[in-house]
């Protein structure tokens, strides 16, 4: 199998799309996949990590979003890379004009199409101000998916709610997790001394883009009402982005760290105690997996991975999407009833080690390998052979 990956973004930026592709190129790497990578230029010079071919192309950077790359190359551009190294599938990561472009060039080579859904761009519409675009870019996306042969999304949420939409060929493909990388061993009691608390105070945490898309409000409101009733909580906040000055504003006493590297990042899970998620942005969620996985208990609409995975209650704290008040009174509740916060986040690591990285990877070749013998079954040869 030869698979060539087309996408926004690409490890070792910091993002979901970025992450979960590069787990999943990984367990292909293993699985004796080739793979060719065709992606925006990136801002250090160098080599996308398990491309045997990469095509590098023009881009431009999303006004407010700078860390966000927008690809562009004509279709030709993209034939001619195809013609020279033909695969016997495409995945699109991307549904801007990157993958609009790749989207011609494979149907004029009858290359078969997978497509990701890695982003809920119809929602960003609203988080940005823009909520008259949301009709015309669901009309878009539906337009996009169904000239693809699949639709891969990594929930059975959004999956009906696509089929709904009017796409029509969509399966799930989940997100999985490391759970080594992302253990209880890495909880550091040194990290918990800079943050100001002993063994016994909790700690809550959030991680993630610090930008609107993300409920910055509602996060903001709720640590502070948890810090009304647990004034020795310390609240830690990991990421960047457009909002942080206005929360650190909100938020004298929080830690701010900014974006840290994956080990430091596997320590401050393990170090906090409660992981607070008010996002409905998200087409999956890897930060919750990575927090049930480090053994936290998580607060969070019950949307993408969280619906999924959590039983609320028993291995998290799930309320019904826009429910803000209903949202900070669980982490409220939660924060003052250290048993509870402490069983929850046992039973979750549990959870979150059933999402293995490797099964992900083995289902993922199943559906290319299924798209590829359909598009060889319909493809006019192989009707004239068979009549």
């Amino acid at each position: 199998m030869r698979l060539c990956i087309v996408s926004e973004t690409w490890s070792p930026e910091i993002n979901g799309v970025a992450h979960t592709l590069n787990r999943i190129c990984r367990e292909l790497q293993r699985l004796g996949v080739t793979m060719d990578v065709i992606r925006p230029k990136p801002k250090a010079p160098g080599s996308a990590a398990y491309a045997t071919q990469e095509l590098q192309v023009n881009h431009l950077a999303l006004p407010g979003y700078r860390d966000v790359q927008v690809g562009f190359a004509r279709p030709s551009t993209l034939q001619r890379f195809w013609q020279q190294h033909r695969p016997d599938v495409i995945y699109l990561a991307t549904q801007g004009p990157l993958g609009w472009a790749a989207r011609q060039a494979a149907q004029q080579l009858s290359i078969p199409l997978v497509a990701g859904w890695h982003t809920n761009f119809d929602h960003y519409c609203h988080d940005y101000g823009a909520s008259w675009l949301s009709a015309a870019t669901r009309r878009y996306l539906r337009y996009f998916h169904n000239g693809c042969a699949l639709t891969l999304v990594p929930t059975h949420q959004q999956a009906t709610a696509l089929r709904q939409q009017g796409i029509h060929e969509v399966q799930v493909l989940a997100r999985g997790i490391d759970g080594e990388k992302f253990s209880p061993a890495h909880r550091s009691a040194e990290l918990r001394k800079q943050w100001g608390v002993s063994e016994h105070q909790p700690v809550a945490l959030y991680v993630g883009r610090l930008a609107p898309e993300k409920n910055l409000a509602l996060l903001q409101e709720t640590l502070q009402a948890m810090r009304n009733v647990r004034p020795d909580m310390a609240q830690v906040i990991v990421g960047d982005g457009p909002g942080r000055a206005q929360l650190e504003k909100a938020l004298p006493d929080a830690h701010f760290t900014g974006f840290v590297d994956k080990h430091e990042l596997a320590c401050h899970y393990a170090s906090a105690d409660m992981f607070v998620f008010p996002s409905l942005s998200e087409t999956w969620g890897n930060v919750v997996t990575e927090a049930m996985a480090s053994g936290l208990a998580v607060v969070a609409y019950r949307h993408a991975a969280s619906a999924e995975l959590i039983q609320n209650g028993h291995n998290g704290v799930t309320v019904a999407p826009n429910d803000a008040h209903g949202f900070q009174e669980a982490a409220v509740a939660l924060c003052q009833h250290p048993a509870d916060y402490a069983r929850i986040g046992r039973v979750a690591r549990l959870r979150a080690l059933e999402q293995s990285w490797s099964g992900i990877a083995e289902q993922f070749l199943r559906y290319l390998h299924h798209t590829q013998e359909a598009h060889h079954a319909s493809s006019p040869a192989c009707r004239i052979r068979s009549s």
